[in-house]
């Protein structure tokens, strides 16, 4: 069976601020472009035989970058809906809500296009997701790539190995690097982690 990539789009001012991203479509900054392009030589050494992204400008800029073509925008890739934390970095959310983690707590609701999401919510996304790359990887030649983003990557990793979604608290992603999921005697792994050139 071949191999399916992830890959976290690169920085934003959003990203490196540590403000929740979810919906809002924050460009990519200077660096962020810098990062994406680094990553041409790990996909280029891959034969791939489809690619999917995110809806968000952050997403397809990236793939666009590390010279993807003939990729499939699919919404299920996008970003948890941070519904009423969209914006808000996790230090801000705990001075009401003390301990607050969002890969257990959830989020709370926003207004009606931003409704927000639960863990298992963005665990369903993600199983629909892999189900498209199930069907991909059986009918044609060569690896998968996804084009998204950290909390989202994180928990379908998680459904990957067939953990439940909270359990993407395991996989810290940083902007901008490559990920390989792989099975090992039929079972599903991670082959590498938030790789980077020279990493």
């Amino acid at each position: 069976m071949a191999d399916l990539f992830l890959v976290r789009h690169g920085e934003t001012e959003w990203s490196r601020s540590g403000k929740h991203t979810g919906l809002t479509d924050v460009p990519l900054t200077e660096r962020g472009r810098a990062e994406a392009r680094r990553l041409v030589p790990l996909i280029r050494s891959h034969r791939i035989g489809a690619a999917f992204v995110s809806p968000s400008q952050r997403a397809r800029e990236t793939a666009e970058l590390i010279g993807l073509t003939d990729v499939r925008i699919d919404s299920d890739l996008h970003e948890w809906d941070y519904g009423g934390y969209e914006g808000v970095t996790t230090v801000e959310v705990q001075r009401d809500r003390p301990g607050w983690f969002l890969f257990t707590d959830g989020v709370e609701a926003g207004p009606p296009q931003r409704p927000g999401e639960s863990p298992e919510e963005v665990g369903v996304r993600a199983d629909r997701v892999l189900g498209k790359v199930d069907a991909a990887l059986a009918n044609t030649e060569g690896c998968v790539v996804l084009v998204a983003h950290g909390h989202f990557l994180r928990v379908l990793t998680a459904r990957w190995l067939g953990l439940p979604p909270a359990d993407g608290a395991l996989f810290q992603l940083a902007t901008g690097t490559v990920c390989r999921l792989s099975t090992e005697h039929g079972r599903p792994v991670i082959a590498a982690w938030n790789v980077r050139p020279g990493s």
